[in-house]
């Protein structure tokens, strides 16, 4: 089958490699209809984390089902399902309490089980991790669309809003205007939140912050954001998100948190160190910190019932459309800020 492989900074490539099989009776082999690539992609393309070369990329599919094995219940082939960014058993401790990003029996996508950004993957642990679509929808573009980034995005700007704490009439701060950003102003306007200022540095994304319901938006950079955002909250905001992972957007969100607020953080924290952190401010001001690798699965059924049923709708993220080849281009005009985020129709 052809994939998509990390070379080195800069370079991905669509390759031939072995189709991945069933190997274990919970495993299912998922043809992959959609995927997507990530912000987090981004990390390894421009050089900024280690990744071994050679590797297959990707961690958003969606697809069919071809083939199970004889232990697996809940999905069989022909089932449109999608999966979360990690592979989770289902029935750990960890997953049995909604946190399914420390399954003690958990696996990437990245590996020898196809890597999403390509033809086929081999779904570990199918009956905790695949999500199947009812088959009404299963067919229907548009609302295949609109569900595919509850495999990430979604489900992550959603965890950065439960963890912020944010509730109906609150007011939320959101930083960051990528995919996530935007998913979390949705997030924070389904949990019903009366104001929401997105902060971020392009007018395009804050503009489609308004349309996903942001109140309000702040289009500057350092002291100068901080003040405006401060000045529009009397202070600060009791739920303050952080949809980054850069120093600098912790540092802000720091800032902008009122008194005995809560700091939701999902952004994946390259820069961030404790040296770093600004505890002291933290400790002086009683701002709690929660967050971390968002449990997507946790939240699948309860976010994929709403795209049901019309009342959310992510898809706007989706700028760009490449097929498999088109891969390296979509990583490059991410890369370069002309792509939001970049579906892929393999």
């Amino acid at each position: 089958m052809r994939a998509a492989i990390y070379q080195a900074p800069g370079e991905i490539t669509v390759e031939d490699v072995p189709k991945p099989e069933i190997e274990e009776p919970t495993d299912a082999i998922v043809r992959v209809t959609h995927t997507a690539v990530c912000g987090s992609d981004l990390w390894f393309y421009r050089g900024q984390s280690d990744r071994e070369e050679g590797s297959r990329v990707g961690h958003e599919p969606m697809g069919i089902v071809e083939a199970v094995g004889d232990d697996v219940r809940s999905v069989e082939p022909g089932d449109r399902v999608f999966a979360p960014f990690v592979i989770s058993c289902g029935y750990c401790e960890f997953c049995r309490k909604g946190l399914h990003t420390s399954c003690v029996n958990g696996d990437s996508w990245n590996g020898d089980n196809g890597g999403a950004q390509g033809k086929y993957v081999r779904s570990p642990h199918a009956d905790g991790t695949l999500v199947r679509v009812p088959d009404r929808h299963a067919d229907d573009e548009e609302t295949l669309r609109s569900l595919l980034p509850l495999t990430d995005v979604m489900g992550t700007g959603h965890h950065a809003a439960v963890s912020a704490g944010v509730g109906k009439g609150d007011t939320c701060v959101v930083i960051g205007d990528g995919a996530v950003g935007l998913c979390g102003v949705l997030a924070a306007r389904r949990l019903g939140a009366e104001r929401i200022i997105a902060m971020g540095h392009h007018e395009d994304r804050l503009e489609l912050a308004e349309e996903f319901g942001a109140t309000e938006t702040v289009s500057a950079r350092g002291e100068e954001a901080i003040e405006r955002a401060l000045g529009r909250t009397y202070g600060g905001a009791n739920h303050v998100m952080e949809c980054v992972g850069a120093a600098s957007a912790m540092d802000t969100a720091i800032e902008v948190c009122r008194p005995g607020g809560t700091i939701g953080y999902v952004g994946v924290p390259h820069g961030v160190t404790a040296e770093g952190l600004d505890v002291y401010s933290m400790f002086g001001e009683n701002i709690a910190l929660r967050g971390g690798i968002a449990p997507v699965r946790a939240y699948a059924e309860e976010l994929m019932a709403d795209v049901l049923q019309g009342t959310l709708d992510p898809s706007p993220i989706f700028t760009k459309k490449v097929d498999l080849d088109g891969v390296p281009e979509g990583y490059r005009a991410m890369d370069e800020r002309d792509a939001i985020k970049v579906l892929v129709k393999p």
